[in-house]
């Protein structure tokens, strides 16, 4: 019995030692040893057979922390389920979500995205969002937005129209778009107003749609430095896909007439016209001015001046605007044809503007169908500012003294700057003593008018070049100049000058 008893007391001593070996821990006093098993000295050895005889007991969840055992798990969600519908929040769709461990955690969430100006109804409409750390998504990533420009005030607002962004990792996601978007000349100081705008460019992938929407536009001639105002402008076309939106547009407005160097200019003035719908608006508006009389052959000329003109509710504008002109300027739908071609965005002018000079030139006594006939020649009359018209009538009727029939033939003449044209001009031809009508000495360019002073013989007259705006200027005797520097030419002129009213 004592041989037994002595036994074990060694065997005891021995497993003791051997425990003590191998919990000693490398400290100040005692650096050499250190079991590399056991980090801190306070912890307890955790046998690897637990996890296999408890199953409930498992390794910490990386996010939150907390050992739970699976009925705890489950009172929790109970709990915070319970919580969430108290608020108005409906849970169904964070079933197969891991939630936080506690009550508490699930508050903070609520009342920080609360703080950002979310409502109940907000975080309903995108409930994953309770699902976001506030440690690990939510403060990372909006610290990351508010570094890069957007302001805080807003943050609620962005997360109110993306709240995916907070699933997202700042390194991984969003800084390779947001270098995208530096890479395409967009300006530091725009950046939040881009994702403002479209905070779903956060999570489109850099070499899918983005980049092929880019390399389409540059190989149809959009200057590579202009996709950043472009994008500035209208970033909604960097997630629209090349073969079915883009291109189809592009394409059909070419058909047109429109020649591809013109379009690209157009679009990287205009980048919204790419958002036109090519089946239920750009089609229906080009038919729409067939039908109301506008030549074929024009319609390209038309949409170079106003864009715009091909993503407008066109049918109502047009309509209201003929009914108007033949009730109040007396001009016939042909008239207000031609209106629109040399003008088109009449149809989007407000019909008291219109109204103004057309009343001043009645008050002038003139009459109706003269001031029609005015109209139909020059629509940019109803465009101009009475305070401008009356200095140059007061003027043409006080200092030239000429008769009110060369108003009516040349209405252009209140279209001209008074002190940088009208009357620096009239004053060279009184010194010279040469006596012109309103055309001959003002629809030229300086170069021409001073030729023609220092010419020993006075023109016969002609019509001079035409004017149409935004449009090609057609000089007289064009006609001699060669095909190939016509079509060389031709695409240049034809987008000259685009004016927006």
């Amino acid at each position: 019995m004592s041989s037994t008893l002595l036994q074990r007391r060694k065997l005891f001593k021995i497993f003791t030692n051997q425990c003590i070996l191998f919990t000693k821990i490398k400290t100040p006093q005692n650096p050499c040893f250190q079991n590399p098993r056991i980090q801190n000295p306070f912890r307890v050895l955790r046998v690897s057979e637990f996890s296999t005889k408890f199953p409930e007991y498992e390794m910490p969840s990386v996010t939150w922390g907390v050992v739970q055992g699976k009925k705890e798990k489950l009172v929790n969600r109970v709990k915070i389920c319970d919580y969430l519908k108290g608020l108005g929040i409906i849970p169904d769709e964070l079933e197969n979500l891991e939630l936080p461990s506690t009550v508490e955690v699930m508050e903070q969430r609520v009342s920080f995205l609360q703080k950002l100006g979310l409502t109940v109804d907000d975080i309903n409409e995108y409930p994953l969002m309770l699902g976001c750390s506030m440690r690990k998504n939510m403060i990372p990533v909006l610290s990351y937005l508010e570094k890069i420009g957007i302001q805080k005030s807003k943050l609620g607002e962005f997360v109110k129209n993306y709240p995916q962004a907070l699933h997202a990792s700042v390194v991984v996601e969003l800084m390779p778009v947001v270098k995208f978007l530096r890479g395409l000349d967009v300006e530091k100081q725009d950046l939040g107003y881009v994702l403002m705008k479209y905070p779903e460019l956060l999570g489109f992938k850099l070499e899918g749609t983005m980049s092929t929407s880019v390399a389409y536009l540059v190989c149809i001639g959009v200057n590579p430095r202009d996709i950043g105002p472009m994008v500035t402008q209208y970033p909604y076309f960097l997630g629209m896909r090349v073969g079915t939106m883009i291109k189809p547009l592009v394409d059909y407005l070419v058909s047109l007439g429109l020649p591809i160097k013109i379009l690209a200019r157009m679009l990287e003035k205009r980048a919204y016209i790419l958002g036109y719908d090519l089946e239920e608006t750009v089609k229906p508006n080009v038919d729409c001015l067939v039908s109301f009389g506008i030549r074929r052959e024009l319609l390209a000329l038309v949409i170079a001046q106003y864009p715009t003109i091909i993503g407008l509710p066109l049918k109502a504008k047009m309509s209201s605007q003929q009914y108007f002109f033949n009730l109040k300027l007396k001009i016939d739908p042909e008239g207000f044809a031609r209106v629109v071609e040399k003008m088109p965005q009449v149809i989007s002018l407000n019909q008291h503007v219109i109204l103004k000079p057309v009343e001043f030139l009645l008050g002038r006594g003139i009459p109706s169908g003269d001031v029609a006939k005015m109209v139909v020649k020059c629509p940019q009359l109803v465009a101009c500012r009475v305070e401008l018209m009356k200095n140059s009538y007061y003027f043409f009727k006080s200092q030239m003294g000429r008769p009110m029939k060369e108003l009516v033939e040349f209405p252009e003449y209140f279209t001209y700057s008074l002190e940088s044209r009208i009357k620096p001009r009239y004053e060279r031809l009184q010194s010279k003593g040469i006596r012109s009508s309103l055309n001959w000495f003002l629809n030229c360019s300086d170069q021409r008018f001073e030729e023609r002073l220092q010419g020993d013989y006075i023109e016969s007259e002609s019509l001079g070049p035409s004017f149409c705006m935004g449009g090609k200027l057609v000089l007289p005797g064009s006609e001699i100049v060669s095909d190939e520097e016509d079509e060389s030419d031709d695409d240049e002129v034809l987008y000259k000058r685009t004016v927006s009213l």
